[in-house]
Parts: structure tokens; sequence; C-alpha cells
């Protein structure tokens, strides 16, 4: 499959406009709710009175994440490590928090790795993606709403990105849906994404949806780090990778593909994970940063690398304007997706939206 390095550039209006009155909502008699907690510096979000997932933005965090994220039956999709280790886990990989976006070369500053607990082979220097203001958390009967904007903060201070991002929550029964569209502004002067290994949209899954590993491996970022994952027992590792190209398991890492998903079962509920690329978006069909370790991440700004050279894609957005990514996420319990209902999903995500 070829890549299209299409890049759409879309206006939009600043955070100040964007912001309207009856922005917040606690009705609740809504079946989808969505709280936010300003002490706690994070917004809830339950569907059915069932815990779904929180975004966190305190200051101690070096990007806004959904942490955890829950199954409709109430196990974690997401690892607890590091904010709330659980037994077994792997304690790989501190950047790995939850589902995030960031990147590993923005004008020569790495976003992607940057945590509180930043090993010595990555040097930076690093970058901090910082939550500015909930513009909107409102919950519904069948859609729960959250806008947020964060700035893309260098090592110097200055801003580089506005981030303005509109998460969509809906779900009944047994599947959840996470719809996630995000605005990057560039401020004060270019903002060039480097061919770069380290990104995009990245999702940390638990223990139970890795692939199941018998020998321990070693990973290298785009500057050459290394970082060691050893091997661990897999009573109940259960994942396993499939892409719109019918590529399976570790063959997924690497490849573009419009849609992704991982199969598997945790504590005896039978999950998928499907992460699905918009036609929209530079890059598309975007390439998958997906490990058997957990990472599943998609990754449209890093061909070079997975292409062993082949495509490059350096995407530049000039000062004061604009880029689109839109991304959805769909969590399906009690059976596993095949393939046919991936593509009719992937579908239904990248139909044009009607007036």
């Amino acid at each position: 499959m070829r890549l299209f390095l299409t890049i759409a550039l879309l206006a939009v209006a600043s955070a100040a406009s964007a912001q309207a009155p009856n922005r917040f909502t606690t009705n609740l008699k809504s079946r989808i709710l969505v709280i936010d907690n300003p002490t706690a510096k994070k917004v809830d979000v339950t569907i059915d009175g069932i815990f779904f997932t929180s975004y966190l933005y305190g200051a101690e965090l070096k990007k806004p994440s959904l942490y955890p994220i829950m199954s409709p039956k109430g196990n974690f999709i997401t690892r607890g490590w590091p904010l709330a280790p659980r037994p077994g886990e792997r304690v790989d990989h501190p950047h790995h928090l939850g589902l995030w976006m960031n990147f590993g070369d923005l004008n020569g500053v790495d976003f992607w790795n940057n945590s509180n607990s930043i090993g010595p082979e990555h040097k930076g220097p690093f970058g901090t993606v910082r939550h500015k203001a909930v513009l909107k958390a409102r919950g519904g009967s069948q859609v729960g709403t959250l806008d947020v904007v964060s700035e893309w903060v260098g090592p110097d201070g200055n801003v580089m990105l506005l981030d303005t991002t509109y998460f969509r929550f809906t779900g009944q029964g047994t599947d959840r849906q996470i719809d996630r569209r995000t605005v990057l502004k560039a401020i004060g002067k270019n903002a060039n994404f480097r061919d770069n290994k380290e990104g995009f949209m990245g999702l940390r899954l638990c223990r139970q949806l890795e692939h199941p590993s018998t020998k321990p491996e070693v990973y290298t970022d785009a500057n050459g780090a290394a970082t060691a994952v050893p091997a661990m027992n897999n009573a109940g590792v259960t994942g396993l990778y499939t892409n719109s190209e019918d590529l399976k398991g570790d063959s997924v890492w690497g490849k573009p593909a419009e849609w992704c998903m991982v199969n598997g079962v945790v504590n005896n509920e039978p999950l998928t994970v499907l992460m699905i690329d918009h036609p929209k978006n530079p890059g598309f069909p975007a390439f998958w940063h997906a490990r058997p370790y957990g990472l599943f991440a998609i990754n449209p700004l890093g061909a070079s690398v997975f292409s062993n050279g082949a495509v490059e894609m350096n995407l530049s957005i000039p000062a004061g304007k604009t880029v689109t990514f839109q991304y959805g996420i769909e969590i399906q319990s009690g059976r596993q997706l095949k393939a046919d209902d991936a593509e009719r999903k992937f579908a239904q995500f990248s139909a044009p939206d009607e007036d």
C-alpha cells in the first residue's frame, strides 16, 4: 500500500473564541457523564454509571493523558505503571501513560520521551505538553463531550504549538468509543515535524493485551538509544495485533494501514481495542508503531524509519497555520472483532460529516 503524503491545512478559531455559554453540564440523569474536577486536575467520564476514563491534566505530568481506560466490565485496558502499578506489569518506558499524543522531533525538541524518570539513554532537549484549559465538559444521553486546550512548550519556555483537542465519548452495553480530533497551530514560527519513529498518538496496553513473548528484546529509538524489554511470565497474556492489510502479530509494526486492532482476553472478558486512521490526516494511511510489549501507537510522521528510507515525511506547519489529526478508538467487550467488523467501523469513521 502506498503512502499518501496529503497535508490538510485547516483554519480554526482561537481557543478563546471556542468557549461558549453553558459549556459545562453536570446533569446526573445523563447516560454519559463528563465531570471536571479542577481540584484533582482531572475530568472523569462514566457511561451508564460505569467509570470509563479520566483526562488527567496535572502540572506534574509531561503531557495530558486519558488514564486509566476501562472496559465495560471494569477491567483495565491500559497499563497501571507508573502512576498506579499493578502486579506482573512491565516497568519500561515511563513516558507511556494511558492514551496520549506527542512527537519525538518538533524543531529538534523531543516531546515523546519526556517523563519524570528520563533515563540517560535519552539526551533531549525535551518539551512538555502543558494543559491550559477545559473549554467544554458536557454529558448527554448519547455523547459526552470534552474540549481542551494545551500548549507544546519547548525547554526555553516558548510555546511552539497550540493544541486544541475535541474528545467525543460514546458507547452502549458492550462497546465504547473515543473519537479524538486535534488541531495543532504553529505559534511564532514554523513548526517542523522531522521524520521520526517516536510518535504520534500512543496507547500503552495492560499486560494481558500484550503479545506472549518468550525472549527479552531491545528496542532502539530514532537516535539509537536502546531500551531493554525483558521476557516475563506469559500467564494470562493473550494479545494479537491485526491490521487492514491482514498482517498479524509483530508484522504490523512499521507497516502502513487504515486501521489496526489488538484482540485479547482480560480476566475472562474477550476484548478488542481498535484504532482507526482518518483519510484526511497527513500521511494517511499512517505507519503503526505497535509493539508486542504493549505500545500501540499510530505514527504518520515516521515514514523514513519505517520504510527503511524509501519514503520520507517531514511535515511543516507555517507560523499561524493549523493541521488537524482525527483518530477513532473502539473498545469491544464480550466478543472479539473480525476484519469485516473493523472495515465497517473504518467506513463509518471516515464517512463525510453531514451538515
